[in-house]
């Protein structure tokens, strides 16, 4: 029998969500607090650790929509990043789009990428990321190494790095983004 959650508890849920979403977004990861996001959200700080148990789940949380959304668009949205494009183009637009979400999402990646040996490569949006890289540079690199270069030009996308060169080395995002389209495509 599954019990469907309650009205209040579904509520205090999505308050909390989206609390923590806007503050992580606006105020970044590292200095928001899981009392700001209570205070926030309107509920009691010990709402949000019976919740989500602890800070990464929360951030699990408030990542997993935008994952999923990322991941719905490259199996079944409109090409180039859907289905549909020629091997070229699927493998441009699709280092774009994992480009930009982290980029948008790079503090949120990072509070997660140091949870234990290989985290960063071994969670399972990681996973289908290499793994549709790995995909697309296949058809684009047809007798190159594909899951090698996959997990090449994915390490280039880390959240660290990106944030490295971003704040530390200010390098800007369109070399970044021209950087790693020739590492997985040299003209």
């Amino acid at each position: 029998m599954v019990r469907s959650e309650r009205a209040d508890a579904a509520r205090n849920r999505e308050a909390i969500l989206s609390a923590a979403a806007d503050l992580f977004d606006r105020e970044g990861v590292p200095d928001v607090s899981m009392s700001d996001i209570a205070a926030a959200a309107g509920v009691g700080k010990g709402t949000v650790f019976r919740r989500f148990g602890d800070r990464t789940a929360l951030i699990q949380a408030v990542i997993e929509p935008r994952v999923s959304a990322l991941r719905a668009a490259v199996e079944s949205g409109p090409p180039p990043l859907g289905p549909g494009a020629t091997p070229d183009e699927a493998l441009h637009a699709y280092l774009d789009a994992l480009f930009d979400f982290v980029r948008a999402n790079r503090g949120l990646i990072r509070a997660l990428e140091h949870r234990g040996p290989y985290a960063y490569y071994a969670n399972p949006a990681s996973r289908f990321w290499i793994e549709e890289l790995a995909r697309r540079l296949g058809r684009a690199r047809p007798g190159d190494d594909a899951d090698y270069l996959a997990h090449a030009v994915f390490t280039a996308l880390r959240a660290d790095v990106i944030d490295y060169l971003v704040t530390a080395r200010d390098v800007a995002p369109e070399r970044i983004r021209a950087g790693l389209h020739t590492l997985a495509l040299p003209a």
